[in-house]
């Protein structure tokens, strides 16, 4: 694991600095983490949860989504942000809250070329693929609402996409005159496929949530509206409802007849809001 992701790394058990030795990240406590042939290492605290995380064939149904360019606006929209917030002179790491496959932290370290970054996620499988996202890139699996492994102070760049989000952390891991981007989704985000499909749809009350969620509430926040359309052959509409919170909610054989009769080409609605703080 790169030298520079473990010096703003703490123990989950007790929040004492890490260093690594050999195959494991040890505390002067004697707490040891075993780091991963993967390069990712667990960081789960005594009181962590795992049973919401997202399994290998939804990081696998993402991934062929993310590579395809298909949330290209999303992406392009999270650098465009950070290239106005005038981080220059704020030194730090780039986190990635909910990092999935690392595809997302892995555009922003291609603009941040003096920074390493570190995704963090409750999901194994995500941690696997985000541990290999990008030259610069760590990976640790963590339960943000068992406290962040991170060092106080230590990022100067915050990102969560389509992810929960602790905002009490948030404020602690961040550096003084750091940013945190949030993506969320709208209602009208792949408004096409929600019924037929029974996805999840937006919770209206999700905006006034996310304030609440993000810590000071006396810190300005701005919104920037991203809407752009796709067409998508029938195994794209599957990987969008299979990588997600959807995934599972219908039976396979009932997605399966449902797939099967989708035109070659379905056009389906993206649309996010990105929150600078």
């Amino acid at each position: 694991m790169l030298a520079d992701v473990v010096d703003i790394l703490i123990c989950p058990h007790c929040g004492g600095d890490l260093r690594q030795n050999g195959a494991s990240l040890i505390c002067s406590n004697g707490h040891t983490n075993n780091i991963a042939r993967q390069g990712y290492v667990s960081l789960l605290g005594s009181h962590s949860g795992t049973h919401t995380a997202d399994s290998a064939p939804m990081l696998e149904a993402r991934d062929r989504i993310l590579t395809a360019g298909l949330f290209r606006p999303v992406a392009d929209a999270i650098r465009e942000e950070i290239a106005k917030a005038g981080l220059e002179d704020v030194e730090g790491a780039v986190v990635d809250l909910g990092t999935g496959t690392g595809w997302y932290l892995a555009g922003v370290l291609d603009d941040q070329p003096d920074r390493v970054g570190l995704g963090v996620d409750n999901s194994k499988f995500a941690a696997r693929r985000a541990a290999k996202a990008h030259p610069r890139a760590g990976a640790v699996v963590a339960d943000i609402w068992d406290g962040i492994p991170v060092k106080t102070g230590s990022a100067a760049l915050m990102i969560n996409v389509f992810s929960p989000r602790n905002g009490e952390e948030i404020d602690r891991i961040r550096a003084d005159g750091g940013r945190l981007v949030v993506v969320t989704p709208t209602g009208d985000h792949l408004k096409e496929l929600i019924q037929p499909f029974d996805m999840i749809s937006v919770d209206p009350d999700k905006e006034e949530r996310l304030g609440q969620t993000l810590g000071d509430e006396d810190e300005a926040s701005e919104a920037r509206k991203v809407e752009w359309q796709m067409e998508l052959e029938p195994e794209q509409v599957r990987d969008l409802i299979e990588m997600g919170p959807s995934a599972g909610r219908i039976g396979p054989e009932k997605l399966e007849s449902l797939v099967s009769a989708l035109p070659d080409k379905s056009g389906v609605s993206g649309s996010v809001q990105v929150w600078v703080r």
